[in-house]
């Protein structure tokens, strides 16, 4: 046994470099058309069926209006039902044709169940389910005085998005719709005093690319992976390691002056990236740059990522 194996460890990388030069080229060709003919031919949302968590601000609230300039129907759900009114109504102007609010919090997966079916009810079908919801989390780990106090970011940042998944793939494989699922940066790239809120979303990224294979060609899903957007969380509303939501005035400085994507910007890429049908993509666009610096130079990337960190420490 040890004998093949040593045989694969040395026959396998040579043989594998050579099917990867002689596919590659065949590769690009076909991705390069099929890239054109998404651009050309992407899908239509008038009249189609779009469910939107955390849609009360920030990334939310502006894929709602994305969604809505495309004539889509809207259920906008989170847990403050005022601010969902006043998206609701911006999104009619726009010109959606009819909105739903549903207040709901997507850690309970009894109120995922609710929400899922109450659009199904209301409007007859389910084309696209974005789940957006999710909540910050920064805090080096040594600092944690109770550990337990931080599964709210796992339920919302992780199952919060997997139980309306769930409830959701019926509704999806009839209409052969998408799923749209934001997670972040932090989700690949590694991200100091980040590490929970990082796990959270690697854990949405691993699993979709998952499921992907599960539910395709019926369903397609596409990750969102956005860096520094302006939302809640960059202005500094974080989980504390004391378990309790509040703006971090910390974060906020680390922040200041850096690069900052307006919300509006990355939801019409992401809306775009829907309706082709891409599988995954990063807002802004630079971001690729550091997954190429993680593969190919990780110790620099770490190396960066410490200086920052002993900075931050030094500061804080």
């Amino acid at each position: 046994m040890e004998l093949i194996q040593n045989l694969i460890n040395l026959v396998l990388p040579p043989i594998t470099l050579v099917f990867l030069c002689l596919i590659l080229p065949f590769l690009f060709v076909f991705n390069s058309i099929h890239l054109i003919l998404r651009y050309l031919l992407p899908e239509k949302m008038m009249k189609k069926v779009v469910l939107i968590t955390g849609a009360s601000s920030g990334i939310g609230e502006q894929l709602a209006y994305e969604y809505a300039k495309k004539g889509a129907y809207l259920v906008l759900v989170a847990r403050r039902e005022e601010s969902l009114k006043e998206v609701a109504e911006k999104a009619i102007h726009l010109g959606s044709p009819d909105v739903l609010v549903v207040p709901a919090d997507v850690s309970r997966v009894d109120q995922c169940k609710k929400f899922i079916d109450e659009a199904v009810n209301h409007f007859g079908r389910l084309d696209h389910l974005v789940c957006n919801a999710g909540i910050g989390c920064h805090c080096a780990f040594e600092d944690v005085t109770d550990v337990s106090k931080f599964t709210p970011v796992m339920d919302v940042n992780f199952w919060g998005s997997i139980y309306p998944t769930y409830f959701a793939i019926p509704h999806l494989r009839k209409s052969r719709g998408k799923i749209l699922v934001n997670a972040s940066v932090a989700g690949w790239m590694v991200a100091p005093k980040g590490s929970i809120y990082g796990a959270s979303k690697a854990a949405l990224i691993h699993f979709y690319d998952n499921l992907r294979i599960e539910l395709a060609p019926e369903i397609s899903i596409v990750v969102l992976s956005p860096g520094f957007v302006e939302s809640e969380i960059t202005q500094g509303k974080q989980l504390t390691k004391k378990g309790e939501v509040e703006l971090d005035q910390g974060i906020r400085d680390i922040l200041q002056g850096m690069p900052l994507e307006s919300a509006g910007a990355c939801a019409k890429a992401a809306v775009a990236a829907a309706c082709r049908g891409d599988r995954h993509i990063t807002e802004p666009w630079f971001y690729n740059v550091l997954y190429l610096l993680k593969i190919l130079c990780p110790e620099l990337v770490e190396w960066s990522c410490r200086l920052f960190y002993s900075n931050m420490r030094r500061t804080g």
